[in-house]
C-alpha cells in the first residue's frame, strides 16, 4: 500500500509527459519478456534434433510426415525440412533451399527487436521532452510579485523525473536489445552449421562418389585445360603456318610493294612470259643470261 502511494505521487510530481514514458516501458518490458521466452536455446536448437533426422533419413528416408513433423518442432526444424524436401536434388539447389529457408527464419527470430532498440533510441528523447516541459513551467511561475515556490517545485520535479525515467527506460532497452541480437547470430550460425551436416549426410556416398570423381573430373579438367592449351598452340601454330604460306605463295614484295623477279625462274627460262607461247623469253630471262653468260666467260 505505501508502495502503491509512493509511485502515484512519484506520478503526479512528473506531470504529464510521464504518461507516454511509461507507455514505453510497459512495452520494453513486455517485448522483452516474450524475446526472453521465445529465443531459449531449447525452443530453437533443440538437442539431438539432427542426430534424429539422420537416423530417421537413413531408415526411411525423407517422407512428408517426417518433414512436417520435423518442420513445426523449431526453427531449425523448419531448415532442416527444407534440405529434406530438396533431398534428392542436387547439393546446390538443397543448398540454396536451407539458405532461403534460413533467411526466413532469421527475419522471425528478430521479431520485436525493432520495436525494441526504437524504444531504446526514442526514451531519452521523451525525457528530454519533458526537461523542457518542466523548464517551461519553471518559468511560468516568475511573476512580478515574485515567484510561486509551489509552482516552482512542480517544474522542477517534472524536469528531473522525466530525464531520470527517459534513462531508465532506455538503458536496459539497450542493453536487451543487443543481448537479442548477438544470441540471433549465435542462433544463426549453429543453425547453417547443423544445415551444411545434414547436406553433408544426405549427398555422402555422392560426395565420396564425387570425390573420386573430382579426382578424375580434376584430371579430366587438367586434360581439357591442357587440350585446350594444345589446341590453343597448335591454333597457334596452324595460323603461323598459314601466315608464312601466305608469305611463300604470293610473289616476293620490294621495299616499295613492287614485286620482285624470281631470279631463278627467269635464269632457268622457266617464268610465265617465256612459257607463253610464240615468245622467246622475256626480258629479265635474257638479262638474267646475258649476266651468267659474261659470268662465265670471266671465269
Amino acid at each position: 500500500m505505501l508502495f502503491r502511494s509512493r509511485v502515484f505521487a512519484i506520478i503526479q510530481a512528473a506531470g504529464w509527459p510521464i504518461w507516454p514514458l511509461l507507455f514505453a516501458s510497459i512495452v520494453a518490458v513486455a517485448l522483452i519478456i516474450e524475446r526472453l521466452i521465445t529465443l531459449r536455446r531449447s525452443k530453437i536448437l533443440p538437442e539431438g534434433l539432427l542426430e534424429k533426422v539422420v537416423g530417421e533419413l537413413r531408415t526411411s528416408g525423407a517422407t512428408p510426415e517426417m518433414v512436417n513433423r520435423v518442420a513445426l518442432s523449431s526453427p531449425l526444424g523448419r531448415v532442416l525440412a527444407a534440405g529434406l524436401r530438396n533431398v534428392g536434388a542436387t547439393r546446390d539447389v538443397m543448398k540454396e533451399s536451407i539458405e532461403e529457408t534460413g533467411r526466413a527464419v532469421a527475419h522471425d527470430l528478430e521479431r520485436f527487436l525493432t520495436t525494441l532498440g526504437t524504444i531504446a533510441s526514442i526514451s531519452p528523447l521523451m525525457g528530454l521532452f519533458g526537461t523542457v516541459v518542466g523548464m517551461i513551467e519553471i518559468f511560468g511561475s516568475q511573476t512580478p510579485g515574485g515567484s510561486n515556490p509551489q509552482q516552482l517545485a512542480h517544474g522542477i520535479s517534472i524536469a528531473l523525473y522525466n530525464t531520470g525515467f527517459g534513462l531508465v527506460i532506455a538503458i536496459p532497452s539497450l542493453i536487451f536489445w543487443r543481448h537479442f541480437r548477438a544470441l540471433i547470430d549465435s542462433f544463426v550460425i549453429d543453425m547453417e552449421q547443423q544445415a551444411i551436416k545434414l547436406v553433408e549426410v544426405a549427398h555422402g556416398e555422392r560426395h565420396l562418389t564425387l570425390t573420386v570423381h573430382a579426382h578424375a573430373q580434376m584430371g579430366q579438367l587438367v586434360l581439357e585445360v591442357g587440350v585446350a592449351a594444345v589446341l590453343g598452340d597448335q591454333d597457334l601454330r596452324l595460323q603461323g603456318t598459314q601466315r608464312r604460306r601466305a608469305a611463300g605463295a604470293g610473289p616476293a614484295r620490294g621495299r616499295h610493294g613492287a614485286r620482285r623477279p624470281d631470279r631463278r625462274a627467269h635464269r632457268s627460262g622457266r617464268c610465265a612470259a617465256a612459257a607463253a607461247p610464240g615468245r622467246a623469253g622475256c626480258e629479265v630471262c635474257r638479262r638474267e643470261a646475258g649476266q651468267g653468260g659474261r659470268a662465265r666467260r670471266q671465269g
